[in-house]
């Protein structure tokens, strides 16, 4: 197909999109911020599916880095299938989707406000049930998204939890990443791994690395190739895929390693170059020497910020990789936008 599609169309929006979701809802991001701040949570818990939850992955580590908090993602089922309530006293809980529709999403941040657990739901449909069962409602902003795929509402909800934990925290640096996000992720947008496409000719599976917040992208990275290209996206983190899935990776098996501008960049990169040492073809967002294919990539200048960039530059990658194989990312095959499980 040569029309652009919906989803390019989207991933060129996402720095609007974001700058606009930073300018609009500051007030609902402060309100939610001073409840976490006076309730000083004990047990912070995720709730999501899909991209979303990936998006909470992301959150995890940030929080966990920025404020010493755990946070646990748990799963709705607990509450939509079991029937079981959790014991949340000073816990605080994070809901994340895109529709805010899905019944055991609603449902289990239902039973988490009502084990005394605050509640926060990052959704794109303010005015929807997850919304209303929620404590605080952090609306994106972004728009409709045509494409089945998300990108503009993952990469705005995972702004719209560094922007909640940047005021939670009162941490003047990651504020100040945050608010540079549209000029960063503009550059993302711009960055070329078009030298990837060939090299996935003829290959139906994968191998994307990353570690920390980076898992969180490695993730959504292989979910997007599974979605659009019908192709077998495994992530792992750099420290795991020794510990059994190596043993796959063939002459010409191909890699992709997400590395990031923080304290796990070394690790990945290494990852990335032994893989490419023993015949892998492997792609690097890297400038440490290798034997792996640098990409290029856009530096936030923060380390909780950073791998947000990678996930821009790689869903430009991913829609063209797409079209090259003959696909249109806009439809995957029996995938819809609103997904709604029990």
């Amino acid at each position: 197909m040569t029309e652009t599609t919906f989803m390019r169309t989207e991933i060129d929006q996402i720095p609007e999109v974001v700058a606009g979701f930073l300018q609009s809802e500051a007030n609902g991001l402060e309100e939610a911020a001073a409840r976490l701040r006076d309730l000083d949570p004990a047990l912070l818990l995720t709730i999501a599916r899909g991209s979303s939850d990936h998006a909470s992955t992301y959150l995890k580590y940030a929080i966990e880095l920025t404020v010493g908090i755990p946070v646990a993602s748990v799963g709705p089922s607990i509450a939509s299938i079991y029937g079981r309530d959790l014991k949340l006293d000073r816990a605080a809980a994070i809901a994340v989707s895109q529709s805010g529709k899905s019944p055991d999403i609603v449902g289990m941040s239902q039973s988490a406000r009502r084990s005394g657990a605050t509640t926060i739901a990052i959704t794109n449909t303010p005015d929807s049930p997850l919304a209303e069962a929620s404590d605080f409602a952090i609306d994106l902003h972004a728009g409709v998204e045509k494409s089945v795929a998300a990108t503009k509402t993952f990469v705005t909800s995972v702004v719209a939890g560094l922007a909640l934990l940047a005021r939670w925290s009162n941490d003047a640096d990651l504020s100040r990443a945050v608010a540079a996000l549209p000029e960063s992720l503009t550059k993302a947008v711009a960055c070329d791994w078009s030298d990837m496409i060939p090299a996935l000719d003829g290959h139906s599976a994968l191998y994307v690395l990353g570690r920390g917040p980076g898992v969180a992208i490695a993730n959504e990275a292989a979910l997007k190739f599974k979605e659009t290209c019908g192709i077998q996206g495994e992530a792992y983190s750099a420290a795991e895929v020794m510990h059994g899935p190596v043993s796959i990776v063939t002459p010409g098996y191909p890699v992709l390693g997400l590395a990031a501008r923080d304290a796990a960049e070394a690790s990945v990169a290494d990852m990335a170059h032994k893989l490419a040492g023993q015949g892998a073809r492997a792609f690097l967002t890297s400038d440490r020497p290798g034997d792996a294919t640098r990409l290029p990539f856009a530096a936030t200048g923060h380390p909780i910020t950073d791998p947000l960039a990678l996930i821009v530059s790689f869903y430009g990658f991913v829609e063209a990789l797409a079209r090259h194989r003959g696909l249109n990312p806009d439809q995957p095959p029996m995938l819809r936008k609103v997904t709604q499980t029990l």
